[in-house]
């Protein structure tokens, strides 16, 4: 044991696992943004056929044409990238909100039924994707006649049953000392929702946003299903207009995909604190 200690208390070799740890660290965080070097460099070449461009890891010219063709490409550019921001800030707004509220019903409200109801939601996260989708576009298109709609876009994902859960466990955590202090103080339920409960839990719902938005902007199969028009497109959808039967536009789809990106960054890197802070739970002033 004594021997086990000496050898890893050596600085040397303190060094050297530390430099190992650091490469390896180092040649993750490059693979994990290559792709996005790779997406921004693209999108900085002239905007020829895929059969034209030239691959490389450092472009021998910078031009921003590749994004004015984007742009020019079409009347819809700029409504893709709007109707974008509407869903994905209306479905990460009505998350943020509902689940919240249903997380604090969950957790720190007593009725018939709860566990049952909860069960039931747990179990639903376990059916996949897919196979909802049918019955839900049959939903959505034949019996309320929604196609090519913002509703269409925006109501299957209005509330999540992840959302709810993660929600739920989190606001498990508040002491219910605090609720009921505040129930002595003569406040309701809402007031408790609004005044304590979501204070208490901007972490986890900034955790929530930040997902919700990037799951609703990057989702790519609901509104390619529902919308049948240029007009109601989305900026994934409407980055497929550049492939064609013969060829596709490598420079203006990727000034497109860069700009699809550039949202979700900032949401980001202006919610990032919330990741890294704690929240801390059964201060009592004075």
């Amino acid at each position: 044991m004594a021997l086990y200690s000496n050898h890893t208390g050596n600085p040397k070799v303190k060094t050297i696992r530390n430099s190992v740890i650091f490469i390896a660290l180092l040649l993750f965080a490059l693979a994990t943004i290559f792709p996005i070097y790779f997406m921004i460099i693209s999108s900085l070449g002239d905007p020829v056929e895929a059969g034209a461009v030239e691959y490389s890891i450092f472009p021998s010219k910078i031009t921003l044409d590749s994004y004015k063709f984007f742009f020019d490409f079409s009347e819809y550019s700029y409504r893709w990238i709007l109707n974008s921001l509407i869903v994905a800030t209306t479905v990460m707004v009505s998350n943020v909100l509902f689940a919240s509220m249903a997380g604090y019903a969950f957790s720190k409200l007593r009725f018939k039924g709860r566990g049952v109801l909860f069960s039931m939601l747990l179990v639903s996260m376990m059916i996949p994707y897919q196979v909802t989708q049918v019955p839900l576009y049959i939903l959505m298109v034949n019996v309320f006649e929604l196609q090519n709609t913002y509703s269409a876009l925006i109501l299957p994902g209005i509330v999540t049953v992840y959302n709810i859960f993660l929600a739920k466990q989190f606001m498990s955590s508040i002491p219910s000392e605090i609720l009921e202090c505040a129930k002595i103080e003569g406040c309701s339920q809402f007031q408790i929702y609004w005044r304590i409960i979501l204070p208490l839990s901007k972490t986890v719902l900034a955790v929530m946003a930040i997902l919700t938005f990037m799951d609703s902007w990057n989702t790519f199969f609901w509104p390619l299903l529902v919308t049948n028009s240029m007009e109601m497109q989305t900026i994934q959808v409407g980055l497929k207009n550049f492939r064609f039967a013969n060829t596709t536009y490598i420079g203006p789809m990727m000034a497109g995909a860069t700009i699809s990106a550039l949202p979700m960054f900032i949401l980001f890197f202006s919610l990032q604190r919330y990741f890294l802070e704690g929240v801390t739970v059964g201060a009592v002033k004075g």
